[in-house]
């Protein structure tokens, strides 16, 4: 996923429509791709989620990557430390490491920029809690 540029080298880019990452999730669809460092996720909540129980295990149960987005539709409400922001369309938000997002529209879409290497991370655990909760 690259375009040419001025002097012959590459620009990395990629479309919701041909990330290689991520998956159908049931109640979220994420679509991802490493670009330079970073993961540049496309996500779509079918019903709102509260991924508390997600993070459990990270530092202060939070997630501690930080993240760049733009929501494209709906909102999201992420925790803060003992205050909630709400981002909503038409939005660009930064959420520093130490947050939770805790409900969503369902129908709701972002665009998410993460340090790859940080978001691995906290994804693995993520993914360890989805898995005990599906054979409970």
């Amino acid at each position: 996923m690259a375009t040419a540029i001025k002097g012959g080298g590459q620009v990395p880019k990629v479309s919701k429509e041909n990330a290689t990452k991520g998956g159908d999730h049931g109640v979220v669809v994420d679509r991802a791709e490493d670009l330079d460092g970073y993961t540049v996720n496309f996500v779509t909540f079918r019903q709102d989620i509260d991924h508390g129980p997600f993070l459990k295990g990270l530092p202060d149960d939070q997630c501690q990557c930080p993240h760049w987005g733009y929501v494209i539709k709906g909102k999201v409400t992420f925790q803060f430390g003992d205050r909630q922001e709400v981002f909503q369309a038409g939005d660009a938000f930064y959420a520093p490491p130490g947050h939770v997002p805790v409900h969503n529209e369902p129908g709701t879409e972002y665009l998410q920029f993460s340090p790859a290497d940080e978001l691995r991370k906290t994804n693995e655990v993520i993914m360890k809690n989805m898995q005990a909760m599906q054979s409970n």
